[in-house]
């Protein structure tokens, strides 16, 4: 594994949290790591070829788990120093980023730019300086900022797994499932499965990129 990347660009706190991460990827089970691992091959072979390799996290409202893999895998990428990715979400509709998932993010490390307050708003999330920023809002997966070809689609939930049988545009389509934090709204357990969500996500999309730095 290549610890060394763009670490020490990190802010600090999120630096320590997406380090303690890497230290928990025996917590992912056997099944999951395959399917991961078909989403690293995807990526290594097109860095290989020095070709651009592109995802997109697509979940129903693309309010909460594919903004957070993609912030994430955007993150990961930046850690292990893995060229030539670009990362990307979307819904099968759009509502808004919720604040819920912002504020997740926000207590792992991440400054966040809330911009203009509007219906949907759109964020700027930054890991730290001299990194690029994401810009991070709530759309379709065929939204125009987003490949409409030549990207491997990565479904984060199981309603857009049905929505979306079949993506032509895309060269290859994997099924990852999380658990909707949605589900904790409201409760006293919300902050506690909002910050569980987020550490799985980080957990995963950073083995993830770790496979794919030690292809190289």
């Amino acid at each position: 594994m290549n610890p060394a990347g763009h670490d020490s660009e990190f802010y600090p706190v999120l630096n320590r949290y997406f380090k303690a991460r890497l230290s928990e990827f025996d917590h992912i089970p056997l099944d999951r790591g395959k399917l991961l691992d078909s989403i690293s091959t995807y990526v290594a072979q097109r860095v290989r070829k020095d070709q651009l390799a592109r995802l997109t996290f697509i979940c129903t409202h693309n309010s909460r788990r594919s903004q957070m893999a993609q912030i994430w895998a955007q993150t990961a990428a930046d850690y292990f120093a893995v060229p030539g990715v670009s990362v990307f979400s979307g819904g099968t509709e759009a509502t808004a980023f919720n604040p819920r998932t912002l504020a997740a993010l926000i207590r792992a490390g991440f400054w966040i730019d809330r911009g203009v307050l509007e219906e949907n708003p759109v964020y700027t999330v930054y890991a730290g300086n001299g990194l690029a920023s994401v810009r991070a809002f709530s759309k379709t997966y065929l939204d125009p900022s987003n490949p409409q070809d030549g990207f491997c689609a990565v479904l984060t939930c199981s309603s857009a797994d049905r929505d979306c049988p079949v993506i032509p545009s895309a060269d290859q389509r994997v099924l990852v499932p999380y658990e909707d934090p949605k589900s904790a709204d409201g409760t006293d357990r919300e902050t506690e499965v909002y910050d569980e969500r987020c550490r799985e996500i980080c957990r995963e999309m950073a083995w993830m990129f770790a496979m794919v730095s030690e292809a190289d």
